[in-house]
């Protein structure tokens, strides 16, 4: 496993980062087992371990911190804070009245002292950045955490932060964790220059494009729409939508480019965003040990530059043919009342 400097921060981290948003009841449920994929990861050389306070509504942070016992000091420990955390009103967002409250629970779940990379999960438009850096910055000194990131912020949100901190002296954010694959490489515009540009760290995640880069959706194939992702969001799946045809079209040609250099279509997608010069770290969230094992083996893959001209011919440099699962939308897209005039201002006499 090698291993690169997180963003600046000085600590050390493994490029093969262990994500755990399928340990708990969105996943396996199964606890014991779950410690089980957490130690064998760490045995195989992989000390950084990302988790959430929002997957499985807190089960997640409880899986590692009780995994972790005994081993702490040996892990960099990365959290996030923003969703939504059970029923009422300031349960949720980045202001400091619920980063300041919801830290403190995200220690006790994952019982432990300190975390060392505290990410805010989503933007918040009904909080001024200032008071989210103010706040962070605060935790820093109080030894809560020891650094903090963002987490799929577009790049403008990054400069913005950054422009910020700057001119109100406060600590900035050190990492980005932005979703990046073959199929999805949009951010390679401006994101990933952006955070070269100011020397954060990335890990980044869904490497394998929402499964269509597993090797279980293939052109032609059938595909079950009733379960798993595909039953969430059936028109990301459905085979008769040209978009996703695509995606397919594309990932026969990958697959015949991973058969040709002798790895499996995974293998070649978790390899890929690493080959990035931005890139620090690639998070990967097995949900089985069987899913890790194939993962850890795929680890000392290198993607030559023939490998990689083929894949920027299959998809190119910058192009999403799909908009991954879980990624912010500003809302100046989602909001119709953002996009659309009054329907008597519309008119230009």
């Amino acid at each position: 496993m090698r291993y690169r400097i997180l963003g600046g921060t000085g600590i050390e981290v493994s490029t093969h980062c262990l994500g755990t948003m399928m340990f708990g009841a969105v996943g396996n449920p199964d606890h014991e087992e779950c410690a089980r994929i957490i130690h064998a990861a760490l045995d195989h050389g992989i000390n950084f371990v990302d988790t959430a306070d929002m997957y499985s509504a807190g089960e997640s942070e409880t899986i590692v911190g009780k995994a972790l016992k005994g081993r702490r000091d040996d892990v960099v420990l990365a959290t996030k804070v923003h969703f939504q955390m059970g029923e009422g009103r300031n349960r949720g967002g980045n202001s400091r009245r619920w980063i300041v409250r919801e830290v403190e629970d995200s220690l006790r779940r994952l019982d432990t002292d300190w975390i060392d990379l505290y990410q805010v999960h989503r933007p918040d438009h009904g909080t001024d950045i200032e008071e989210t850096l103010s706040v962070l910055g605060d935790l820093v000194r109080a030894g809560k955490i020891r650094a903090f990131g963002c987490s799929t912020f577009p790049a403008r949100e990054i400069v913005e932060a950054h422009h910020v901190a700057e001119r109100r002296a406060l600590p900035r954010f050190r990492t980005e964790q932005p979703p990046y694959s073959i199929l999805a490489r949009g951010i390679e515009t401006d994101v990933l220059p952006v955070a070269r540009k100011y020397g954060m760290g990335v890990l980044t995640w869904s490497p394998l494009a929402s499964g269509f880069l597993s090797g279980k959706y293939r052109l032609g194939g059938a595909v079950d729409l009733t379960s798993g992702r595909a039953a969430l969001t059936p028109a990301r799946f459905d085979p008769a939508i040209a978009g996703n045809v695509a995606k397919l079209e594309a990932v026969e040609q990958l697959v015949e480019l991973a058969d040709s250099i002798g790895c499996t279509l995974p293998e070649l997608a978790v390899a890929f965003p690493l080959a990035h010069p931005a890139v620090t770290s690639v998070i990967t969230g097995p949900r089985t040990m069987e899913q890790l094992e194939a993962l850890v083996k795929g680890s000392g893959l290198v993607l030559d530059d023939a490998t990689l001209d083929r894949i920027d011919e299959i998809v190119e440099p910058g192009r999403n043919l799909y908009q991954p699962d879980g990624a912010w939308r500003p809302p100046s897209l989602t909001d119709v009342a953002q996009r659309r005039r009054a329907l008597g201002d519309r008119s230009a006499a």
